[in-house]
């Protein structure tokens, strides 16, 4: 039983006005002892939007997961989610909610259909509308030949989609998911988000998800980048890699920092050092690349030009690659 579901009261039919959006986020602050996890994060989330939150690992997200599925109380600031406040209104939260964690919440001693069963009995779904429900969320994700089997029994991609379906089955306005694709192989992330875009398109239920999966996350209608607990870059993929202007230019060499300096003598151009890796990012980057090629020949040991990609609006806003390991943390 999760803790999410475990106070939830009978299902609510009520829905939330299309005018509103679907999470509203505003200055919401928390804090671990002395270690801030979110400093004033404020953002909406649409109805029937596909929303990522994208960062490192201790940039904030997992704490937002948390309190947005009503886990955690904000120290600060405020969260509403289809129009119900997160701390006041908890159980009405919950009837509209459904949530998918990163760690499995199946029980793996028991069948497919039994764990439908008995999220369906923490709803208040009984009888003939439960087995409906179960009948559906199990043809939805292609389970109906699996449903008698044990859970313990099958793959990763597979407890995946028994995990949607068991989120699903009370009729959520929202679905919220924590790294969903951890663990599963490209097919199995493939069918994921086949999955997650059939709710949308056929049942208009916003989906927020957090994840560090750059694929994954190209994918949603709009990102918000959080590091350090604080928001900073949101819009849609394609409006955040046009903010870095143009091309990136990646160089390695023996000595990075001595050829910046070169570099930043004769062309007036200052890189920035990534990871040993000198890193440009310009319009018509190929004609730079040419002439660093001819007044470096010897220096430059490696090239590679390539379009924006998230991962490089993560460093344009941060100074830092997403997978850097943060000792400040």
């Amino acid at each position: 039983m999760t803790e999410a579901t475990r106070q939830a009261p009978a299902p609510d039919t009520g829905r939330v006005g299309s005018s509103e959006p679907a999470v509203l986020v505003q200055g919401i602050e928390h804090a671990y002892g002395d270690r801030a996890a979110l400093c004033g994060v404020s953002f909406d989330v649409g109805r029937a939007e596909v929303f990522a939150l994208l960062g490192p690992n201790g940039g904030g997200k997992t704490t937002l997961f948390r309190i947005l599925s009503t886990l955690l109380v904000p120290k600060a600031g405020t969260a509403r989610v289809l129009g119900r406040d997160v701390v006041r209104e908890r159980a009405a939260v919950r009837r509209r909610l459904g949530v998918v964690f990163q760690s499995p919440a199946l029980d793996r001693k028991l069948r497919v259909r039994e764990n439908l069963l008995h999220q369906g009995h923490l709803y208040g779904l009984r009888g003939g509308d439960l087995e409906r429900r179960i009948e559906a969320g199990l043809s939805r994700f292609g389970l109906l030949e699996r449903s008698g089997d044990l859970v313990e029994n099958l793959s990763g991609g597979l407890r995946r989609r028994v995990e949607l379906a068991k989120g699903l089955l009370h009729g959520p306005e929202l679905l919220v998911l924590d790294e969903p694709s951890t663990g599963l192989d490209p097919g199995a992330r493939r069918d994921l988000w086949q999955a997650l875009q059939e709710i949308r398109r056929s049942d208009g239920v916003t989906v927020l998800l957090t994840s560090h999966i750059l694929e994954e996350v190209e994918r949603c209608d709009r990102v918000a980048i959080l590091d350090r607990g604080r928001l900073v870059a949101l819009g849609t993929p394609r409006e955040l890699k046009e903010r870095i202007g143009g091309d990136v230019l990646s160089i390695a060499s023996r000595d990075p920092q001595r050829l910046g300096q070169e570099i930043a003598a004769r062309f007036g151009l200052q890189p920035r050092l990534l990871d040993g890796t000198l890193r440009f990012e310009r319009e018509r980057a190929h004609e730079l690349l040419r002439a660093l090629v001819e007044a470096f020949p010897e220096e430059i040991e490696s090239a590679t030009l390539s379009k924006p990609t998230l991962e490089d609006v993560f460093i344009d806003c941060t100074g830092r690659s997403l997978w850097e390991e943060d000792a400040s943390r």
